[in-house]
């Protein structure tokens, strides 16, 4: 080990982690990167699993848990990544599409949460993705009331700034093939104690069930599960 506190397991656990920050890595890679037993690994990374520090992607492999991803500027409340399953598998039971909470780092947005649609054709986003900061209703409500504005990102984006004042005046947004053709999103802010947007609540799927105008079929209940999750006094 490079680094070592003096408590062993903390020293490993720390160890998996790190590993785990890197990428996706199955069990045999986890033994590989931290050079950690087959036995010892595996108890450590489902011991941080339960703490949701650590999860596993589709393909089973261990990946940053919605606690690690959530390590951002403007981290968020243990409570709320608590409430956030419970939020958004509610948003899809209502919509009958998949819902992710997305925060930002730097150029990128980290999902957090997800509940995915079981079945059909649907749009799956997995904890611990990274996506751009110029594409999708997401990355526009994270700029949108982004403090100071950055329109050094709209150059790269589809939408542009009339987009996020738009965005800011409705309090929703909506994007139609902008991340990936043939899927639409409508997102909303998460506001946290003091009023600044922490996270961005998602709904997600094919453009066939959300139509060209998903914000106006799904956006009231997007703002109705962000605002569940926001800890503002101001955003009921």
């Amino acid at each position: 080990m490079k680094q070592s506190s003096g408590v062993g397991v903390l020293d490993k656990a720390a160890l998996v982690l790190a590993a785990v920050e890197q990428g996706p890595l199955s069990l045999a890679d986890l033994v590989s990167r931290t050079g950690l037993s087959r036995a010892t690994a595996h108890r450590l990374a489902s011991a941080l699993e339960v703490h949701r520090l650590v999860t596993r992607d589709g393909e089973g492999r261990f990946v940053p848990g919605p606690r690690l991803a959530a390590a951002v500027s403007i981290p968020l409340p243990w409570e709320l990544l608590d409430r956030a399953d419970r939020v958004l598998t509610e948003l899809r039971e209502v919509t009958g599409e998949s819902a992710q909470l997305y925060v930002r780092r730097g150029a990128l947005r980290l999902c957090v949460a997800a509940s995915e649609r079981a079945t059909g054709l649907r749009d799956t986003v997995p904890v611990g993705e990274a996506l751009p900061m110029t594409a999708g209703s997401g990355a526009q409500v994270l700029l949108a009331f982004a403090e100071p504005a950055e329109p050094a990102l709209l150059a790269d984006a589809p939408f542009d700034a009339a987009t996020l004042e738009r965005v800011r005046a409705r309090g929703w947004a909506e994007s139609v093939g902008e991340r990936e053709t043939g899927l639409a999103s409508v997102s909303a802010p998460v506001h946290g104690d003091a009023g600044t947007v922490i996270a961005a609540v998602s709904l997600s799927g094919p453009l066939e069930r959300l139509t060209r105008s998903p914000g106006q079929r799904h956006g009231a209940a997007v703002l109705a599960a962000a605002a569940r999750l926001s800890t503002s006094p101001t955003v009921d």
